[in-house]
């Protein structure tokens, strides 16, 4: 058969199939990511995030926004291996021994020698996005004199406090372990004097920190670095973080991907991507945490009087992971008697 006569077959082929075959050729793939709903709102991080990764990966990123960093967890084990997510980003470092244990996680291989979060980083599930540490935050103008100690917010009866619950939110479960670092075996007398000066125990952080913008509150638990959100989005310099004599507690946010993620490869170059400069520039003005890498760009300014800690209270992870269930009962007891 002549040349021609073959590019003449060949042209009628792909006029025949092109209309119905073409928008499969060229279709995204969609990496699905499980995250928590302020990280994918259009305030948060994740708008950038996905326009950066975007231009690099010729694909789709699609957010399914969930309540919570324990409810990413709780989704992904109740859909298991059929689950559709390719990667966890909201977990933090005391969710991850629970994470692990489901079985459902696959091992990255990103390098991350690099990071700079307190004591290097080096865990073959989990890459860190960002951290902070745990803080009351207070108004300047309406409370003349703030406490200097977890302590001085337990013990103090004319303190209106609101926070977080610790079976739903991280930063609950970041005061639940607070509190039992600084109290030990005295951590139930300790929420039983909390509980009588306590406003309310919400679902979320948002929750919490909208009552205490309102003024329901004279301290609400969020992170040392909340006043510098005030400062570069609203020049307001009057909400403070409370330093705490004992110490403060760490938050260091983590992403994983799933071991029967349905786009593997994707799953394996965003994990690479979390440390690189198009998802960290975003997690200072974003997600107001720190990034987990050193940048080119210096942080705004706001971010050098974020509070520093004095120390750096860690409970072991394995230690967390064994007593998490116990110790939310130990609060449940004892704030509602």
């Amino acid at each position: 058969m002549k040349t021609s006569s073959l590019n003449t077959l060949f042209t009628a082929a792909v006029v025949s199939f092109g209309v119905t075959f073409s928008p499969l050729m060229f279709a995204k793939d969609t990496l699905n990511i499980y995250t928590y709903d302020s990280f994918a709102s259009d305030w948060g991080p994740g708008p950038k995030i996905k326009a950066n990764f975007e231009k690099e990966c010729a694909c789709e990123v699609n957010f399914v926004a969930l309540d919570s960093s324990v409810g990413i967890l709780s989704r992904a084990q109740l859909e298991g291996k059929s689950s559709q997510a390719d990667v966890l980003l909201g977990l933090d470092l005391n969710l991850m021994v629970a994470a692990e244990k489901t079985g459902l996680l696959a091992e990255h291989s990103v390098d991350t020698s690099h990071v700079t979060v307190s004591g290097g980083w080096s865990d073959r599930f989990f890459v860190p996005f960002d951290h902070g540490h745990f803080a009351f935050i207070y108004n300047a103008e309406t409370l003349q004199t703030p406490p200097t100690s977890l302590k001085d917010v337990v013990d103090n009866q004319s303190l209106r406090v609101i926070y977080q619950d610790p079976r739903t939110s991280t930063p609950g479960l970041g005061l639940l372990l607070w509190m039992k670092s600084v109290y030990g075996d005295e951590a139930a007398d300790a929420w039983q004097r909390l509980a009588p000066h306590t406003v309310t125990v919400t679902k979320s952080w948002s929750d919490a920190y909208s009552m205490f913008l309102k003024g329901e509150a004279d301290v609400v638990l969020s992170y040392t670095t909340s006043p510098a959100y005030h400062i570069v989005a609203e020049g307001e310099t009057k909400y403070q973080a409370a330093m705490a004599s004992e110490g403060h507690y760490p938050q260091i946010e983590v992403a994983a991907m799933m071991k029967n993620a349905p786009h593997p490869e994707l799953a394996k170059q965003f994990m690479a991507f979390i440390l690189q400069p198009g998802f960290q520039s975003t997690v200072a003005t974003g997600n107001w945490m720190l990034p987990v890498v050193a940048l080119d760009e210096a942080l705004p300014a706001a971010f050098d009087s974020a509070l520093q800690p004095s120390k750096n209270l860690v409970l072991p992870a394995e230690e967390v992971a064994d007593n998490r269930r116990a110790w939310v009962d130990e609060w449940l007891n004892a704030t509602t008697r």
